[in-house]
């Protein structure tokens, strides 16, 4: 009966440790994935936004913006 129990429990260890190695992966996969289709804000894509708001953006407020949003990241 001892040998059993500590049998399970091994097991569940490993199954535990096997499945957060899959996980790992399988999120990074999706994460690399995601990334591609919605890639990280750009200076095109902050000139894009602010001639939508009906601002014609210099070149300094562009790299002002991007550092400013890089300081987050």
């Amino acid at each position: 009966m001892n040998i059993a129990i500590w049998l399970f429990v091994v097991l569940l260890v490993v199954a535990v440790l096997l499945g957060a190695v899959i996980g790992f992966f399988a999120a990074r996969k999706w994460f690399k994935k995601y990334l591609e289709k919605n890639p990280p804000v750009n200076e095109q894509m902050i000139r894009e936004m602010m001639r939508q708001m009906g601002r014609t953006p210099s070149e300094k407020q562009v790299r002002q913006i991007l550092s400013s949003m890089n300081q987050y990241k």
